[in-house]
C-alpha cells in the first residue's frame, strides 16, 4: 500500500465484507506518532486466525490464496518503529491498531484522508461511520448517522453530500495539523 489512507479503505472494507454496521475510524496524532484505529462490530475472528492475519498466506478470500493488506500495514508501522495490535472476538468485531513514528524517513505518506474517509461514509449508506481525529486538545468527530440526521431526506451518497463530506474533513485535518505542539 502507498499510502495510510489505503490502509484505512482496505481495512474498512473488510469491516463492511465482515457484516458490521457500525466502523470507526480513528486518527490521533502526538508529537511524531500516529496512531491510526479501526474498530468494527462484524463478525470477529478467533484467537488462531488473529495469531496468522498477518502472514500473507491467511487470507479469508475464495479467489485468491493471499492477503497482504495486514502485513503491509505491519511492515510499513514496523519500519518506522512502531507497531500494530490486533484485536478480535467471534461474534464482537475487530479492533486493529497501528502506531507510526511519522518523522521517519521510511513513513508512508497520508494520502488523501479526506476522499478516503468521505467514500466509505457516502458509499456505504446503511453502514455508521464515526470518524474521530484528536492532536492535543483539538478533536474532532462526526458520524454517517449525524450527517444523515441533518440531512433530512436527502440520500448521504448523493454526490454534492460526498464533495460537502470531503471539503469538511479535509478542513478538519488541517485545523488539526495545524494545532502544533
Amino acid at each position: 500500500m502507498k499510502d495510510l489512507s489505503m490502509h484505512i479503505l482496505d481495512i474498512a472494507e473488510n469491516s463492511v465484507k465482515a457484516g458490521a454496521d457500525r466502523v470507526e475510524v480513528e486518527l490521533l496524532y502526538t508529537d511524531r506518532m500516529l496512531q491510526m484505529a479501526i474498530r468494527d462490530n462484524g463478525c470477529g475472528m478467533d484467537e488462531q486466525t488473529v495469531g496468522r492475519i498477518t502472514d500473507p498466506y491467511t487470507t479469508s478470500r475464495s479467489s485468491r490464496k493471499v492477503g497482504l493488506g495486514l502485513p503491509f500495514l505491519k511492515m510499513n508501522a514496523e519500519q518506522t518503529g512502531g507497531r500494530i495490535e490486533i484485536d478480535s472476538k467471534p461474534g464482537k468485531g475487530t479492533g486493529v491498531t497501528a502506531l507510526f513514528d511519522t518523522g521517519h524517513i521510511d513513513c508512508v505518506p497520508e494520502g488523501d484522508l479526506a476522499s478516503t474517509l468521505a467514500l466509505l461514509m457516502t458509499g456505504h449508506p446503511e453502514i455508521n461511520f464515526v470518524i474521530r481525529m484528536k492532536r492535543n486538545q483539538t478533536d474532532f468527530e462526526i458520524s454517517s448517522d449525524e450527517i444523515k440526521e441533518v440531512l433530512e431526506g436527502v440520500p448521504i451518497s448523493h454526490p454534492k453530500v460526498g464533495v460537502f463530506v470531503r471539503n469538511m474533513i479535509k478542513e478538519e485535518i488541517k485545523y488539526i495539523k495545524s494545532n502544533e505542539l
